[in-house]
């Protein structure tokens, strides 16, 4: 295939191998997560601020190639949808499972919202050149980042401003980015910061589908990574149910009750 036509994009092989490293660290993360909060076994730094910054690093990236992937999607409101009713699968499972660990607005229900979304915004998103939307986006995700905690722009650096207190505190914006007395999620992505580097991804898209970039990003590397980014939903979804299971199992065993 070439990318001369945006009929007939490159497959970007390097993007389904990232995807499958990210994947592996996440799920990494949540047997980290399992053993250091659900099972008695210490794992003191799990939620130091480095931890917590590597956790964002490795999702904040899978939100910006799901962005990618949208150039690439024959639709995207399907798409959407089902990744949205497999997060309200999540929603359902944990609450009648593990209610203290309940995920109502999670990163699969991000993907889903924002999948469904990006058709609505494609008509204005295609007005914007593609360098000054991508970079307006990521800036916008460093200045809204803070949001949930009252202020807008960049903190650490002495430069934010409050928000206005009438958007805390109503449960209809808790999926927005603003708590709510009461309302916790296990997972939980709002729209606000997350959406900016989706849609970033989305104008970065432009490239990628174009050719844009060096031959290797476009090349296979390594052919098992990219099968497990291609299946990245699939290994999502039962990976932790896994976890949990095979720890119980294993505690049970060595405890003998």
């Amino acid at each position: 295939m070439t990318a001369s036509s945006p009929l007939s994009p490159k497959r970007v092989h390097m993007m389904d191998e990232l995807r499958g490293v990210l994947i592996l660290l996440v799920a990494l993360y949540h047997l980290l997560y399992d053993l250091a909060v659900l099972f008695p076994v210490g794992v003191p730094w799990m939620f130091d601020p480095w931890m917590n910054n590597l956790r964002n690093l490795c999702t904040g990236t899978l939100i910006f190639i799901s962005g990618i992937s949208c150039l690439y999607s024959r639709s995207n409101l399907r798409r959407g949808l089902k990744t949205f009713l497999w997060g309200m699968a999540l929603t359902v499972g944990t609450f009648l499972v593990m209610p203290s660990q309940l995920i109502l607005f999670g990163i699969l229900h991000f993907f889903g919202v924002s999948m469904m979304l990006y058709p609505l915004l494609r008509p204005l998103l295609d007005k914007i050149p593609t360098g000054i939307g991508m970079w307006s986006c990521v800036a916008l995700y460093f200045l809204t980042f803070h949001v949930y905690s009252g202020v807008f722009g960049l903190p650490a650096l002495g430069l934010s401003v409050p928000m206005p207190d009438f958007l805390y505190g109503h449960p209809l914006l808790f999926f927005v980015g603003f708590p709510a007395e009461g309302l916790s999620s296990a997972d939980y992505y709002p729209l606000i910061p997350w959406i900016f580097l989706f849609l970033a991804g989305t104008f970065c898209g432009r490239w990628l589908r174009a050719g844009k970039f060096p031959d290797f990003v476009y090349q296979s590397h390594n052919p098992q990574l990219a099968f497990i980014g291609r299946h990245t939903l699939l290994i999502y979804l039962v990976h932790q149910p896994l976890f949990y299971g095979l720890l119980t199992l294993i505690f049970f065993l060595v405890s003998g009750r």
